[in-house]
């Protein structure tokens, strides 16, 4: 089990969420930074010894719940997927796939929401982002565009112009898997394209970005 099971002993009801605790905190979704904003501070749960902050996992799993609920009552060629982030970019694509949203991983290329002479250009009706300050080209111009974003927001995020913050560790590679594996899953639940208890029956490595193996 994971060392940081004793932080919430007792304070979360297991059967209330969308896996296990354990599934959160093995994979990190919880680990914030040493630094915790104004904005994010409703989202800390406590501090750690060593400094870190720590997220309210029932608040995270509450906003998976919201934003799937949020994001399925769009047409998916309507939602854009933004990743800029390295770990974020497989994931990301993953869930776009499996939903068919739009995905843009890599660099965001300006002019993407607000040029419509631009090859890139998109035109989403709401715009999910990994990141609001790697991501900050996308935010400034979907906020310029008044398009709706949801956000995975860490301890350290600004949440300004962000209207449906995901409270999460947005840096980690397991812990993205994790957020965009149940984000997926219940998305589609939400459509009905599977059955309200159903597993995608893929795991996090499935979402995880694949790091290089060292043939040396």
């Amino acid at each position: 089990m994971s060392t940081d099971q004793d932080l919430f002993e007792g304070e979360i009801d297991e059967a209330d969420l969308l896996v296990p605790l354990d599934d959160y905190l093995t994979s990190g979704v919880h680990i914030g930074t040493t630094v915790a904003t104004s904005l994010m501070e409703p989202f800390v749960y406590r501090v750690r010894n060593d400094g870190l902050y720590v997220l309210d996992i029932k608040q995270t799993d509450e906003r998976i719940r919201l934003a799937a609920k949020l994001l399925s009552s769009y047409d998916p060629d309507e939602v854009v997927v933004v990743s800029q982030r390295q770990y974020g970019t497989v994931p990301a694509s993953k869930l776009a796939r499996l939903c068919n949203f739009k995905s843009l991983p890599g660099r965001f290329i300006p002019g993407s929401f607000t040029n419509p002479e631009s090859k890139y250009f998109h035109e989403p009706k709401i715009v999910f982002l990994n990141d609001p300050r790697s991501d900050s080209q996308a935010l400034d111009e979907a906020t310029r565009m008044n398009i709706p974003v949801v956000a995975l927001c860490d301890s350290d995020n600004s949440t300004s112009n962000v209207d449906l913050v995901i409270p999460a560790n947005n840096k980690g590679r397991r812990a993205l898997a994790r957020i965009y594996l149940l984000l997926a899953q219940q998305i589609l639940r939400e459509r009905g394209d599977i059955a309200e208890n159903e597993d995608l029956g893929l795991t996090i490595d499935d979402f995880a970005f694949k790091l290089m193996r060292n043939l040396n």
